[in-house]
């Protein structure tokens, strides 16, 4: 299996086009706690979609690696998002999409894919990490960056409502750990967890409110997803201002759910 992973490294996974509509984009804008407020995120009038739905019309790409056999994507687990934006999504359309397994790393015992989808509106690369498949003598690549003392001068907290993951998963994501408690059980939680890519959702939207811009003209977003939230519980998100644009952490519980947030708007 380990020699198979191995092989993934510059895996073409192929094209494919997303169709979305304008309720599709309000569906996600609500999901990731727009307000009623909020008109450009909500109503289909004058629409502008959150940059962060792209990483919803990218997972095809991770469901299509998992597909090749060489893991169990059951077992996987989403560890770090990465969103560059090139041009605003459109309020509805068809989003051709080129997908491929960038990168593929052995950190002993377990391993990391990094799986990139590329578009004319942006470029999404999700890293899967694979417990126990790791220890084939590959390239461990980077290390993972020390813990900063980051100086955040802002700091909201925002509900999140028992129903949440019921609501996201019809964004695209319908890994059952979301929804079937029998299997949330399986991986070792108490009950359905929340998206990892609705945490980061959220945690982009009030980033830019802390700092006075609009989630709309993001630009750039990184982040690891260091822990599991549960639907119900609160976020805690503090950020501050850096030269290279906005770092940020997210809290759940006491716990870092996101860590190494970095956002960039313009």
């Amino acid at each position: 299996m380990p020699n198979d992973l191995a092989q993934l490294a510059g895996k073409d996974l192929g094209a494919h086009v997303s169709a979305y509509d304008a309720n599709k984009a309000i569906l996600y804008a609500l999901a990731v706690g727009a307000a009623a407020s909020e008109l450009d995120l909500v109503y289909e009038r004058d629409l502008r979609v959150l940059p962060t739905f792209g990483c919803a019309l990218g997972l095809w790409a991770v469901e299509s690696a998992g597909r090749l056999g060489a893991y169990d994507p059951k077992a996987s687990l989403h560890v770090a998002q990465k969103i560059h934006v090139h041009r605003p999504l459109p309020a509805s359309g068809s989003i051709e999409m080129h997908g491929g397994v960038a990168r593929v790393f052995d950190k002993g015992k377990a391993a990391l894919i990094e799986v990139e989808v590329d578009s004319e509106f942006f470029t999404a690369t999700y890293t899967i990490f694979l417990p126990g498949m790791g220890g084939w003598g590959g390239d461990r690549g980077p290390s993972a960056p020390a813990a900063a003392d980051e100086a955040f001068t802002q700091a909201t907290e925002t509900g999140t409502s028992p129903e949440l993951a019921a609501l996201y998963r019809l964004t695209g994501d319908l890994h059952p750990v979301h929804i079937d408690p029998e299997v949330a059980r399986a991986n070792g939680f108490p009950r359905p967890i929340l998206h990892g890519l609705c945490t980061l959702g959220i945690s982009a939207r009030v980033v830019a409110r802390q700092h006075g811009v609009h989630p709309a003209d993001l630009r750039y977003l990184e982040a690891r997803l260091t822990a599991p939230v549960l639907p119900g519980d609160s976020l805690a998100v503090a950020s501050g201002r850096r030269d290279d644009g906005v770092h940020f952490r997210t809290l759940s519980k006491g716990a870092v759910v996101l860590g190494g947030g970095k956002a960039v708007f313009g």
